[in-house]
C-alpha cells in the first residue's frame, strides 16, 4: 500500500465512509472500466456507501425487532383468505397509518394468518426507517407485572412506549389478571396519539371485557386503540389444520346416529 492509498484509507475511517473504504479499488476499477467522469464516479463510489448504511439500518432494525420468524406479504396467500382486503393491506404496507400513529387490530380465529400479516407489515415498517418491536401479550403483560411488583413500571412502561410501532401478538388466548389489565391501559394510554400499536386476537372486541377480567378498563382500553383506528377481521379455516387435512392426516367428523328413544 503506497503512502497515498495509507492516506485515502485513514480519511476515509475518520469519515465513517467504511463501504468505500472496504471496496476502494474494486470500485475504482470498476468506474475506469465503464470510463466514468469525476463526477458520476463520485456518484458511484457515494451511491455504494448508502447502499451499505441502508442494509445495516435494515438489519439493526429487524434485530431491534425481535420479530420470532421472516414472513412477507409476497409469501401470503390472500386466495386463501378471501375475507382480507388486499387492496386495503397493500395499503396498510405503505405505512401511513404508523406515521399517523394509529392502531391497527388483526381479528380471527388461530391459524388464519394474523401473525405472518402482523410481522409482514412489521417488517415494512422497518424498512421505511420506523422502529418496531414484536412482543407477545404474554410476555408484555409478564413484563410490565414483573417491573410493577420491583418498583420499576415507569422504567418498563418507558421501554414499551418507544418503538414507533408496538406489535403485541396474541391477545386474548389466555385473559388478564385485573392488575396486569391496569398495567396495559398505561401502556395504552402512553402510546395513544403517539405511537402505533398493532394487535392480534382470536377475541372479537366485544369479548375484551372478559379478557381484562374488567369491562371498565377494556371499554377504556378500546376507546383509545378504535378512536384512530384500522381493523381487519379474517375469517375461514386454519393454515395448518387445511394442510393437515389435504395430507389425510384429519378427517371430517362423522355425525353419529341418534340413540333410539326408549320404549
Amino acid at each position: 500500500m503506497t503512502p497515498q492509498d495509507e492516506r485515502i484509507e485513514r480519511m476515509l475511517t475518520r469519515l465513517q465512509l467504511t463501504a468505500i473504504r472496504d471496496q476502494f479499488d474494486s470500485l475504482l476499477d470498476e468506474a475506469a472500466r465503464n470510463d466514468f467522469s469525476l463526477r458520476d464516479a463520485l456518484a458511484f463510489l457515494l451511491e455504494a456507501e448508502v447502499c451499505r448504511k441502508d442494509q445495516r439500518r435494515l438489519q439493526m432494525g429487524m434485530n431491534i425487532a425481535k420479530f420470532p420468524c421472516v414472513r412477507t406479504l409476497e409469501d401470503f396467500d390472500f386466495d386463501a383468505q378471501p375475507s382480507i382486503d388486499k387492496k386495503q393491506v397493500l395499503e396498510l404496507a405503505t405505512c401511513r397509518w404508523v406515521a399517523n400513529g394509529d392502531a391497527l387490530l388483526l381479528l380471527g380465529p388461530p391459524g388464519v394468518g394474523k401473525t405472518h400479516l402482523a410481522v409482514a407489515l412489521g417488517r415494512q415498517a422497518v424498512e421505511r426507517g420506523y422502529s418496531v418491536l414484536f412482543t407477545q401479550a404474554t410476555h408484555l403483560v409478564a413484563s410490565l407485572a414483573r417491573a410493577h411488583a420491583e418498583g420499576r413500571i415507569e422504567e418498563r412502561l418507558s421501554f414499551f412506549s418507544k418503538p414507533k410501532l408496538l406489535i403485541v401478538d396474541e391477545l386474548g388466548y389466555l385473559p388478564f389478571e385485573r392488575n396486569a389489565a391496569h398495567l396495559f391501559f398505561q401502556l395504552v394510554t402512553r402510546r395513544y396519539e403517539r405511537g402505533s400499536v398493532l394487535l392480534t386476537s382470536n377475541r372479537s372486541v366485544s369479548e375484551w371485557g372478559t379478557v381484562f377480567d374488567d369491562a371498565v378498563v377494556a371499554t377504556a382500553i378500546l376507546d383509545r386503540l378504535l378512536h384512530h383506528s384500522h381493523v381487519i377481521t379474517i375469517r375461514g379455516d386454519s393454515y395448518r389444520l387445511r394442510a393437515k387435512r389435504k395430507a389425510g392426516l384429519m378427517r371430517p367428523a362423522l355425525r353419529s346416529d341418534p340413540a333410539p328413544e326408549p320404549t
